[in-house]
């Protein structure tokens, strides 16, 4: 969910009150939220600072994070590329690796199936989001 509130109190509030209505929903449905992996990110700009807020749920604080990976993309409180693109870093330059190795003994053909496989993959899979 997003939810947006110019003033830090009216914002507060309303998380509470419909973390609580996400809540009764769920259970009226019979599913429960997973506190474990309930978290919440206040996004900021360049010329805004981050608050500290107090989100609970049945006594429970909900952690406020900087960033999280949502859909296999990471996203960070200023919702830059940085963090995403150190985490994909490592599989593109293993994939690199791999299609360099290989390039001796494979023809041009199957040097692009490798590509489209491995190193494409990695780089298209996130950006639909």
């Amino acid at each position: 969910m997003i939810i947006t509130n110019p003033k830090p109190s009216h914002f507060e509030k309303s998380v509470n009150k419909i973390i609580q209505d996400i809540n009764e929903w769920c259970n009226t449905n019979l599913l429960s939220l997973n506190l474990y992996k309930t978290h919440f990110i206040p996004f900021v700009t360049k010329n805004s600072s981050s608050t500290d807020f107090n989100i609970m749920h049945e006594n429970k604080k909900i952690p406020n994070v900087y960033n999280t990976k949502f859909l296999g993309l990471m996203l960070d409180n200023t919702l830059s590329w940085k963090t995403h693109i150190d985490t994909i870093l490592p599989k593109l330059s293993s994939a690199s690796f791999a299609l360099r190795v290989v390039k001796p003994f494979l023809s041009q053909d199957s040097l692009k199936m490798v590509y489209y496989s491995y190193f494409h993959s990695v780089m298209t899979y996130r950006l639909i989001f």
